[in-house]
């Protein structure tokens, strides 16, 4: 709150009206909120409140007093949750001050009180995409330095996915941060002064992680919350375990703690009971392929890579053929945590390779997933109190398809298919229940009445039936009356303040009966009640509360059955979406004629007439082309382990680094590949080091992100690692970038044997091929024409002997006579060279020029790495670039 605001809500109580003094009790307990404040039909904000509402939401801002010393604006609480959503989008955080009692039967003020507190990783957000999750995450840190220790917990509120990590170490914070920066929560917890007295929002931190900046809201916790005896009970309590042994958390007390911080901020913003959040799952980055934060984004595995572009640039796109909400989101979480483990990929290869080869039994299954329904997220709802009648009918409907889908999967006599038919859980029960108390075109609301079917309830169907027959009973006793009384005019009558009665004119009033009660007297007539009107009365008038209190009821009895059988109904979504996918790789391999790939212990990889999914898509979809197949052989046991291609611009140098990553990724995701063939010897983990960008908020060059990325490259990758370097070295001088790019080489030749594409115009870099043994030349092909050039995209063995890339600026539209200048300059330089090499040929041997660099090249490795030392400052970092640089120009 502002100063303003403080001074505002401080000011003597006597001044304040009741309705500003609950404001300001619920406002002093959620400071860090927009404060929702109900008051009849609408939200309203005050203060700063109102003025950031009034900007983000476009809404007018007006005042509640005439001197306009508290500005407001308000939205309909009908409408509320549009605008409240639009504002979590943003980043706010959002408190709902809601009206506890009917304010037509309140004596004073209308008691409010703070009912929820909405935040964007705890909204459901009805915008979220079928295949994206809506993560919040937290973070504990313990230790320093080597001994640093970091815990992770991210769910997602919406399916109740829960789990959670750990990293150990000198690197501990950076490997945090790059999972983070992997899943990109929505918002991230953590605890103040648990970085070394750091805070989150620190210098310190904030240098050593630039992936946190993607994270919008971070929302800091008292450092009591991540303790463990704080957390952790409340971890045991939440699964009613005695240990967290059971869990996955023996010796990761970090990532219990928090995991447990994690559900405070659940309790702590009232998220109801988390019934559908029945596990928590451990897991180990090492137990995937790893992929860092920087390939998941050069690779454009989910996201594209500039942000505006069509998501038909990512894989996820291309492979996207699932049914159902959890396929997608289990493909999309596939994509970005591939497996390693060769048990498992041989099952999902087998499975796929049943599937292919049986289109009907295939589309069987497919045709049997149409009509499931977001199992997770219905059951989410449900859990979260935010389901109304028609969103249970809709998971009724889901459970329906269940048992026709069982008969369908045990068609396939694979074992992973028979894995997962035997124990599938067609939860019938569930759906019978469903179906027996739920009309079946129930309202939306559940105040709107009509929800509970006929039958389930005598008092609701008796209550109903007075409701429907009330005119037919009034006219019931009207004749009654008249024949027992022998008054002809008499009419039993209802008005708002006198309830039903009798009417009898004046005339006809001494034939009024004994047990009639006077009730009125008018001019002309007397107004009278009997016993049986009163009884008729008192049911007639409650009969619409009491149908609702007991529908309330029955769809709460309804709601807690549901709600004990969430174990059952994750256990079948996730069955379900593995099933989706597994017949999405079939069905992709069948359509588009991919292959099985062979997958190893090995250090091979290798394929023949490849073909990059994702680019191969679009040009078909677009007819503009056809793809070119290319093959590729590396080995890290034996043969070559580095490729170095050269070549010009445009010619496909990245598309075939990228197509390399990419099949890799899909062959450990179990789905077949686009390529005649593909042996593949598993692969730890995958780095890249394509494009250029920058991050000048924070001090970091084009050429500083690069070598901080190469630095990582080189500290992490194994020999069963793949690693992808496009164009190293293109930030700096010439010979600065050509010396670092050719220790590089060096390195990952000599020292990780790591199985390496690495793309460059250096085409001095060609000369290594002679020296290094295990090191191959390509290059990719274009032809000259009188006209130009061509770009045949094939990529054959051997260095290239020119760039093109004058050629290439012409193709972009340069003027010609820039053009024709830069031929005439690249000329003089060609001479000039020309001249310097048959000057150094008189001085030196051959074998002395080819290894004129070598001395520098571990010097230089050893520099770079230096880069990744985690309390290494920008400034410090820029200084030791400006100290190499000076080293290599002497």
């Amino acid at each position: 709150m502002t100063q303003e605001t403080v001074q505002a809500l401080s000011a003597d109580l006597a001044t304040l009206t009741p309705a500003m003094r609950q404001y300001r009790t619920a406002k002093e307990a959620h400071p860090d909120t927009l404060l929702f404040f109900r008051m009849g039909d609408f939200y309203e904000l005050f203060f700063e409140d109102a003025v950031v509402a009034a900007r983000e939401l476009q809404l007018a801002l007006t005042a509640r007093d005439k001197a306009k010393s508290v500005p407001m604006c308000g939205v309909p609480y009908h409408a509320a949750e549009g605008y409240v959503q639009r504002l979590l989008r943003k980043g706010y955080r959002v408190a709902m001050c809601d009206q506890m009692e009917d304010p037509k039967q309140a004596k004073g003020v209308v008691k409010r009180e703070v009912t929820r507190v909405l935040t964007p990783g705890t909204a459901l957000d009805p915008s979220l995409g079928a295949e994206q999750s809506n993560y919040l995450a937290s973070i504990a840190v313990t230790g320093l330095n080597a001994s640093t220790v970091c815990g992770i917990a991210l769910l997602d509120l919406s399916t109740g996915e829960f789990r959670a990590t750990e990293f150990s170490g000198a690197n501990a914070w950076l490997q945090a941060s790059d999972e983070l920066g992997r899943v990109k929560p929505v918002e991230l917890l953590y605890g103040s002064g648990l970085f070394g007295g750091v805070n989150l929002a620190g210098e310190a931190v904030e240098e050593s992680s630039g992936t946190l900046e993607a994270i919008r809201t971070k929302t800091p916790l008292e450092a009591w919350v991540f303790t463990s005896d704080h957390a952790l009970p409340l971890l045991r309590n939440h699964f009613r375990v005695h240990s967290l042994d059971g869990l996955g958390l023996a010796g990761h007390e970090m990532a219990g703690i928090a995991a447990g911080a994690l559900l405070h901020y659940m309790r702590a913003t009232k998220q109801g009971g988390l019934e559908h959040v029945d596990g928590l799952r451990y897991y180990e980055r090492s137990s995937c392929l790893e992929l860092d934060a920087v390939s998941v984004r050069n690779l454009e595995l989910v996201e594209p890579l500039f942000s505006g572009e069509t998501q038909q640039t990512t894989l996820f796109y291309t492979l996207d053929a699932c049914c159902t909400p959890m396929g997608k989101r289990l493909l999309r979480a596939t994509l970005l945590r591939p497996s390693s483990d060769l048990t498992e990929i041989e099952a999902r290869l087998e499975a796929v390779a049943e599937a292919v080869s049986d289109l009907r039994r295939r589309e069987d299954v497919r045709q049997a997933m149409n009509g499931l329904l977001d199992l997770e997220r219905l059951l989410g709802r449900i859990a979260l109190d935010s389901a109304g009648p028609r969103e249970v009918v809709s998971l009724g409907a889901t459970l329906q398809c269940l048992p026709g889908l069982l008969t369908s999967v045990k068609q396939f006599k694979a074992p992973k298919w028979s894995a997962l038919a035997n124990g599938f859980d067609t939860l019938e029960d569930l759906h019978t229940l469903i179906a027996k108390t739920i009309a079946d075109e129930p309202p939306v609301s559940l105040a709107d009445g009509g929800v509970i079917r006929s039958g389930v309830n005598a008092d609701l169907d008796e209550l109903r039936e007075l409701s429907r027959s009330g005119r037919q009973a009034l006219a019931a006793i009207e004749e009654r009356e008249r024949q027992r009384t022998g008054i002809s005019s008499l009419k039993v009558r209802f008005n708002n303040v006198f309830g039903y009665y009798i009417e009898v004119t004046k005339a006809n009033a001494k034939a009024v009966p004994s047990d009639y009660e006077r009730k009125q007297t008018l001019v002309n007539a007397e107004r009278f009640t009997t016993p049986e009107l009163k009884d008729y009365e008192t049911k007639i008038l409650t009969a619409q509360e009491r149908s609702g209190e007991i529908e309330r009821r029955l769809f709460n009895e309804l709601r807690r059955q549901l709600l004990d059988a969430a174990p059952r109904m994750r256990e079948t979504a996730r069955r379900v979406a593995e099933i989706d996918l597994l017949t999405c790789f079939a069905h992709l391999a069948s359509l588009r004629g991919w292959v099985r790939p062979a997958v190893e212990t090995s250090g091979l990889l290798e394929f023949i007439g490849a073909r990059h999914p994702v680019v191969e898509q679009r040009l078909e979809e677009s007819g503009v082309g056809r793809f070119v197949p290319n093959s590729v052989h590396l080995d890290a046991d034996a043969g070559p382990s580095v490729l170095l291609i050269t070549g010009p611009n445009m010619g496909g140098k990245s598309t075939y680094l990228r197509q390399t990553a990419l099949l890799v990724i899909m062959a450990q995701c179990g789905c077949f590949v686009p390529a005649e063939q593909m042996r593949l010897g598993l692969v730890d983990r995958i780095y890249t080091r394509i494009g250029a960008s920058d991050n000048v908020a924070r001090g970091r060059s084009t050429f500083m992100v690069e070598m901080t990325e190469t630095a990582a490259i080189l500290n992490s990758a194994t020999n069963r690692s793949l690693v992808l370097l496009d164009e190293m070295g293109r930030g700096t001088a010439t010979y600065d970038g050509l010396s670092l790019a050719w220790a590089t080489v060096e390195h990952l030749h000599d020292r990780i044997g790591a199985r390496t594409l690495f793309a460059t115009h250096y085409h001095e870099l060609t000369l290594l091929a002679d020296k290094l043994e295990r090191l191959k030349n390509l290059r990719v092909t274009v032809k000259e024409t009188a006209g130009g050039i061509v770009f045949l995209h094939s990529v054959e063995a051997g260095p290239a002997n020119k760039s093109y890339g004058i050629e290439v600026a012409r193709l972009a539209g340069l003027p010609a006579a820039v053009i024709s200048r830069a031929r005439e300059v690249l000329k003089l330089h060609e001479r000039a060279e020309s001249q310097q090499v048959r000057e150094a040929a008189s001085d030196h041997s051959p074998a002395l020029q080819m290894t004129m660099f070598t001395p520098l090249s571990q010097r230089i490795v050893d520099r770079i790495a230096e880069i990744a030392v985690d309390d290494l400052t920008p400034r410090e970092a820029l200084n030791l670039l400006a100290e190499l640089q000076k080293e290599l120009k002497g």
